[in-house]
Formats: C-alpha cells, sequence, structure tokens
C-alpha cells in the first residue's frame, strides 16, 4: 500500500511514520479488494447508484471476490459505504440504489436514514431536494444504468451577453460585445442579512440592468454563484440563510430567483455553481479541456469541465467526500465525518497539520490568521511551515487516482489562498512526484498545476457570460 509519506507499506492499511499521518489511500484499498480476485468466475459486482433531478444517474460497479471472510466483508463494505458518500458529495442525489450481498450493503442503505450514521448526508441532500433521501437494496439486473445530461459550452463569445458572479460581500457583472468586455463592475451587498428575496432580485436585476445600458441588445445571459444548485434552483446557499432562518415561507421563491430573472429577460440564461466557473475559465484561458479545479480556501471547493468541454450539473462538493479512508482521520467539525476532503484541502487543513507539526496558535486566532501565519513562516524558510504544504501535496497525490474514479479529467487546476505563495509550489511539486513515484500511469495522464495570471484576470463574470448558447435566428 502507498501512505501519505510516500512510502509503500505492503498490505498494511496504516502507516505509522507520523501519528498525525495514518492514512488510508483510497486507491489502495481499491486495490486490496482487487487482489482478492483471482479469476472472473471468483468475481461479484456490488454496484452503487444515486439518482438526482430529472432523472440523472450517476453509478460505480464494484468487483469484490465471491466468498468473503467476516474480516473482509467489514472491509469491503467501509470501502463500499465511503465510495456511496464520495458519489453523493460528487454527483448529488435523493435516491441510493445498491446491489450485493445483503452484509455488505444493508447497513449502507441504513445509514440513510434520519437517525442513521449518515444523517448529516440525509438532512442536507434531504434539504436541497425538497423530498426524503431514499435508500434501496435491488437486484443487480434492476440497477439503474448511468445516465448524465451535460452542456456544451461554447467558448467563443459571440453576440452581446451578460454574465455575473454571485459572493458573500459583492457580486460582479460584466458585458461583452462579440469578445470584448465592455462594462465590469463590483456591486455591494449583503444577501446573507436580508430575510426577503425581493432584495436579492432587485440588486441583481438593477445590476443587469445597469450592464445591459452599455450594450446595443442582451444575447444571453449566464451566470456564476457560490452554494448548491439544482439545476438552476437554489438547494442549499448562505447567501439565501437569512430567507431561510426568518423567513422561511418565502424560501422556494428565493430558491427560484434564477428562474424569475429568466423569465424576466426572456434570452438563454444558464447559472452553475462558481467552482464549475473556475474551471471553465481555466479551458478559455488555458485551451484545456478535461479540467477538475481544486480551490483550497477556507474549504475545499471543486469545479469541473469534461473532456469534451461540457458542464455536467453535479454539486461537486468535495470538501464532504471522503479521501482517506482510516476512520481515526481527522474529522471535520460540520459532518462528523473523517478523512473528507475539507480536512486535507483547505486552512482546516493547515490548521490541524501546523498544530501537529509544533506551530501554537492563540485560541481566538481565526483560520485565516493562522494560515497566515505559516504561510509567513514558510516565506523565512520554516522547516515546520514546509512539511505542512509537503503533507497536503501527498494528500492531494493520493486523492488524484481516487478523484479520476468518479470524473474524467486530464487537468487538475489547483488554487486557492492555501496555494499562495511558496507553499502552493510545494504542494504542486510534491503532488507532481508522488504521483510519478507511486502513481505513473496517472502521472502521464494527469497534469497537475496552477492557473497562470491570464486565467485569474479572467473573471468569472466573463467567463460565465459564455456559458449560455445564442439561438440562431431562423432564415426568411
Amino acid at each position: 500500500m502507498a501512505c501519505s509519506c510516500g512510502k509503500k507499506h505492503g498490505g498494511t492499511a496504516t502507516c505509522s511514520c507520523h501519528h498525525h499521518a495514518e492514512f488510508v489511500a483510497p486507491m489502495s484499498a481499491l486495490w486490496q479488494i482487487y487482489d482478492g480476485i483471482d479469476t472472473k468466475a471468483n468475481a461479484q459486482v456490488v454496484a452503487i447508484a444515486w439518482e438526482r433531478e430529472n432523472g440523472q444517474i450517476f453509478r460505480y460497479d464494484l468487483p469484490v471476490p465471491k466468498r468473503l471472510d467476516p474480516e473482509a466483508t467489514k472491509f469491503v463494505s467501509l470501502v463500499v459505504e465511503r465510495i456511496a458518500k464520495f458519489i453523493v458529495w460528487a454527483a448529488g442525489g435523493w435516491k441510493l440504489y445498491l446491489a450485493g450481498p445483503d452484509a455488505i450493503v444493508k447497513p449502507i442503505a441504513k445509514a440513510y436514514t434520519k437517525k442513521g450514521a449518515r444523517a448529516f448526508d440525509y438532512d442536507f441532500f434531504t434539504s436541497i431536494y425538497g423530498r426524503p433521501v431514499e435508500a434501496v437494496v435491488v437486484p443487480l439486473a434492476k440497477m439503474p444504468e448511468a445516465c448524465e445530461k451535460t452542456a456544451l459550452v461554447k467558448t467563443v463569445a459571440d453576440g452581446c451577453r451578460l454574465g455575473f458572479d454571485l459572493g458573500a460581500s459583492d457580486f460582479k457583472i460584466s458585458a461583452l460585445n462579440k469578445g470584448k468586455v465592455v462594462f465590469s463592475k463590483e456591486f455591494p451587498w449583503d444577501p446573507r442579512n436580508n430575510a426577503d428575496p425581493e432584495y436579492h432580485y432587485a440588486m441583481l436585476t438593477n445590476g443587469l440592468k445597469e450592464a445591459a445600458a452599455s450594450l446595443p441588445r442582451v444575447d444571453a445571459i449566464g451566470g456564476s454563484t457560490a452554494g448548491v444548485l439544482v439545476g438552476q434552483k437554489f438547494g442549499l446557499a448562505s447567501l439565501l440563510r437569512a430567507v431561510k432562518e426568518k423567513n422561511p415561507e418565502k424560501f422556494p421563491e428565493a430558491q427560484n430567483l434564477f428562474n424569475r430573472i429568466e423569465k424576466d429577460w426572456g434570452v438563454p440564461f444558464a447559472v452553475y455553481n462558481d467552482g464549475d466557473v473556475t474551471a471553465l475559465a481555466g479551458m478559455i484561458t488555458m485551451g484545456r479541456k478535461g479540467i477538475l479545479g481544486v480551490a483550497m480556501g477556507s474549504s475545499e471547493a471543486v469545479g469541473y469541465v469534461d473532456p469534451k468541454g461540457r458542464m455536467t450539473g453535479r454539486i461537486s462538493e468535495l470538501a464532504f467526500a471522503p479521501v482517506d479512508f482510516n476512520p481515526c482521520a481527522p474529522k471535520d467539525e460540520w459532518s462528523g465525518d473523517a478523512g473528507v476532503g475539507a480536512m486535507a484541502f483547505s486552512q482546516q487543513a493547515v490548521n490541524w497539520l501546523a498544530e501537529d507539526y509544533g506551530f501554537k496558535f492563540p485560541k481566538a486566532m481565526k483560520l485565516p490568521e493562522r494560515l497566515k501565519t505559516v504561510q509567513e513562516a514558510m516565506e523565512k524558510g520554516d522547516a515546520r511551515a514546509l512539511k505542512v504544504y509537503v503533507q497536503i501535496g501527498r494528500f492531494l497525490a493520493h486523492a488524484i487516482p481516487w478523484y479520476s474514479e468518479f470524473y474524467d479529467y486530464e487537468n487538475l487546476m489547483v488554487l486557492g489562498r492555501v496555494t499562495s505563495g511558496l507553499g502552493g509550489e510545494v504542494i504542486v511539486e510534491t503532488a507532481k512526484t508522488l504521483l510519478a513515484d507511486v502513481y505513473p500511469e496517472w502521472a502521464e495522464k494527469i497534469d497537475v498545476f496552477m492557473p497562470d495570471e491570464k486565467a485569474r484576470r479572467l473573471g468569472q463574470s466573463v467567463a460565465a457570460a459564455q456559458i449560455p448558447v445564442i439561438r440562431k435566428k431562423a432564415s426568411r
């Protein structure tokens, strides 16, 4: 097995190289299962599928040995549970289908109930889809087939377009005329403390109208937003927190903000989460497709554009998706789960690793200030800070092939506040080196990089403006 230290420890599941880095690499867990399959006749399939909006299905089939002793059954069940959790936080879903031996799949189905082990996930997805999460065990022949509906994104900004990018403290709107930016402005707002959805609607509408005044007409509108989207409808978002908490009867109205604006303007309209639009910006500026963007900030934010340049509409909330299979890994305070992405690729990761390597922070010091302290130490050549970034790079190396089990990508774009300065360079170079050593097949396929200055300058609102497809007028 390959652990976070970069060494191979044979068949062991953990590494004692560092007490906080007893890391169980997901791919090693899969390989351990595959090693038990001698022939096709010795194999059976455990299938996992999540259904989300519009009948879309994400399915994953895991071959496992037909004969499993109790210890092996427990191990396979752990791996299958981690896969089921990864899929729902990658693609989204309201219904879980499981097929396989009862001893493996029935406990997982039970976990996705209101009082089950995955109660946090149950509540989260019940909230965003507006219907209770279901988990059912079915025969393999009854498992639904994979089905995802993608949207091709043009990279030529034809016509007259508006693009917006909604953040917590301001939003930005840009206007493009045949690809040239003719208007770009940031509008301050306070959505999280306004309980009337009319506030959100009026602010965005007024901004769009101001930008539209710089164009002869508006042919399309594209958007980028923080929060979870189900199609073009808000699921959960901090932007709507005040509405949900103080004015809950108006929350459905707030969730349909974008549908209302689309109806007002009557032009092609498309909005995606800000992670996907970040990946799109990388595609536009660098000419790359098949991009998985991983932003390491206050949490882990992820976006994706597939190898054909299409948006998938997945939620890609990988902050809650497992990347370390050790049940004793550091736990995320919100979800209560161990080994999830937020604990490996964010300010939270910097914090617990820094404390582990000897940094002492005042209790009152917030995570952004702790990150800044570590970054400053890194610039001064502090060996403890170097260890922090090397460890995050190791985590990333082990996550890259694991992510490729669920995302078809050739480019991993790393960005975010954690990657600023020398630390970001160490993360990327460490990931590349360990990837080549432990996972050479993936090292040849996947390029790990940080966005260049052109991609940073493009901006979310300009990239978002290029998402909708302008309808061709019928010739007379």
